[in-house]
């Protein structure tokens, strides 16, 4: 399967053929893209125009065609130009997931603009930051953070602020989303370069404020086009394995659920882009639900899932997974943190019709570094996957010099999706990036098929004694365990050893489990000094970003160590 991988790899890379690559020099770096990428996002959209009558967005009793969503993006261009907003000015997005994001989306990046994406969970305090760190021209938000906002606005008199989905009038001051969409529907005129600004998405930082990380037009399409090359190379691969000639059987019209936040690359770079490409329809919801999310894929025909691991095993595990119809899923699967093992196994047991599916990717890699699904998943359940083409990829020691095959390190990532830098931030740019090449913060080795396994972050790993204790394989363990739902592992301070091994634990509705059965599961899984020493019990689900990953340091705060088991 893996010859037939390289075999399938080399043909669709080839010169001419659609995936076709090429080095260039940016920013003094030679970088991977590929020929035939689109030159930028205002010529991507414009060619989603040929989906027409295609439901493209879809919000609870709302629906758009992509004909309707071409129309009001060059509506909202229009306004936005007529306000004065040119190429390279800012214009920020602070909402849900409502299918304005999409439609503001595409105008500003199609107009030469610069969206600025903004955590829709921040406090007023943090859109201060972020909308003085980016000094955007216009805010297009929603009731919810038009209401935060409220409290800043002294503070940006000059900016001008759309209000979406309110329930009344406009406040004074604001003007409604309506005035926009009826706007004359034509597009400004733009020359943008592949390497201006597409957007900035902020970095969720564990310490500090968030880093502006500038992702570029370049940068933008060539992952979407990586994405597209990762969801034909490996079906093509597993198809020849079984001496099925030619390509897989087309897999028909794409209908995908936006679970995780669109001011991250994983729902906007890599879920929305790529249904764009395909001509596919993108449901939005109001907010995680599992059981809503069930709804939503008997209603809709979702064929497609992708969201962090643990969406996916709440899908799985609801009472009310037996009673929907989720027959239309053709890929289930995570990304924005490792999909555990016993996940991947556990999609491909309950739903033989779904491939289970990850990818692995970073803001500052405008998305997917790797992928992986199917079969390749299953035989490789803790992989990230292979490297897409246009991303050379090695593991480094401390000194930066490469490792061989199988040995731990930091990994790099060099291509043209690495992001410009951060936004006023050339200290922590120069900190990231080396002659192109991202250090990605992860710790990682590489096997003899050029698969990356994912070990821990660097910051965050155990070292116990002078042993280095990876947290994703203590989690992947306990997830093993019986009755365990939730769980995270971090470092504990130690004066004999410097570190030990933590980890608190959510336990599925009705599970009695104590620690020393859980210490005594783990033992037929881990080394002796793996096996966490200190253990919690909470009495709730563990808290989460965002984007749906639990937050470690939030965690660790509301622990005492004189609790735990």
């Amino acid at each position: 399967m893996y010859k037939e991988l390289q075999q399938a790899w080399d043909e669709l890379t080839a010169p001419g053929q659609l995936f076709e690559m090429r080095t260039i020099e940016v920013r003094g770096a030679p970088l991977r893209e590929y020929v035939h990428a689109p030159a930028n996002l205002r010529d991507f959209w414009a060619s989603s125009a040929g989906h027409g009558d295609a439901d493209y967005l879809v919000y609870e009793n709302d629906r758009c065609t992509y004909t309707e969503a071409h129309t009001f993006v060059a509506s909202v261009a229009n306004w936005l130009a007529q306000q004065g907003v040119k190429p390279g000015d800012r214009v920020a997005i602070a909402m849900r997931n409502y299918p304005e994001w999409m439609l503001a989306y595409w105008a500003i990046t199609s107009m030469g603009a610069v969206v600025v994406g903004m955590n829709a969970w921040w406090v007023a305090k943090e859109m201060a930051y972020a909308l003085e760190d980016a000094s955007p021209v216009v805010l297009i938000c929603d009731q919810e953070r038009l209401e935060r906002f409220q409290e800043i606005k002294s503070d940006f008199p000059a900016m001008k602020v759309v209000g979406v989905r309110l329930p009344d009038e406009a406040p004074e001051g604001v003007t409604h989303w309506f005035e926009l969409v009826n706007t004359e529907p034509k597009m400004p005129e733009a020359n943008i370069d592949p390497d201006d600004d597409a957007c900035i998405f902020y970095t969720s930082g564990t310490t500090g404020h968030p880093k502006g990380a500038r992702l570029t037009h370049r940068g933008c399409t060539n992952n979407v086009m990586n994405i597209a090359f990762a969801n034909m190379v490996q079906p093509m691969a597993v198809a020849r394995s079984k001496g099925e000639a030619g390509e897989p059987a087309p897999r028909g019209a794409m209908s995908i659920l936006i679970a995780t936040p669109l001011f991250h690359v994983t729902a906007n770079n890599c879920v929305a882009h790529a249904a764009t490409l395909a001509g596919g329809k993108l449901v939005h919801m109001y907010r995680w639900d599992a059981g809503e999310a069930l709804r939503i894929v008997e209603a809709e025909k979702i064929t497609n899932f992708s969201a962090v691991p643990m969406m996916t095993r709440e899908i799985l595990m609801h009472p009310d997974f037996e009673r929907r119809d989720t027959s239309s899923l053709k890929a289930l699967g995570g990304g924005g943190a490792p999909m555990q093992p016993d996940l991947t196994r556990k999609v491909k047991s309950t739903m033989p019709n779904a491939a289970p599916a990850q990818g692995y990717g970073m803001t500052e890699t405008c998305g997917i570094i790797t992928a992986s699904a199917a079969e390749f998943l299953l035989d490789k359940p803790e992989s990230t996957g292979r490297p897409v083409p246009i991303l050379e990829a090695k593991v480094v020691d401390e000194a930066g010099s490469s490792l061989s095959s199988g040995s731990v390190g930091e990994l790099w990532v060099r291509g043209a999706p690495v992001i410009k830098g951060y936004l006023n931030r050339p200290d922590a740019t120069a900190e990231a990036i080396t002659d192109g090449w991202l250090h990605t913060g992860d710790l990682a080795y590489m096997d003899e098929d050029q698969f990356i396994y994912l070990v821990d972050r660097a910051k965050d790993m155990v070292l116990r004694g002078g042993e280095n204790v990876y947290c994703a394989e203590v989690e992947f363990a306990l997830f093993e365990c019986e009755g365990v739902a939730e769980c995270v592992a971090f470092a504990v301070p130690d004066e004999r050893l410097g570190e030990e091994v933590g980890a608190a634990v959510y336990l599925k509705p009705g599970a009695a489990v104590s620690a020393e059965q859980l210490r005594e599961a783990l033992r037929e899984r881990l080394s002796a000094f793996k096996v966490p020493r200190y253990l919690w019990f909470v009495d709730a689900p563990l808290p989460r970003n965002a984007n749906g990953k639990f937050v470690k340091r939030e965690v660790k705060e509301g622990l005492d160590i004189a609790a735990a088991g």
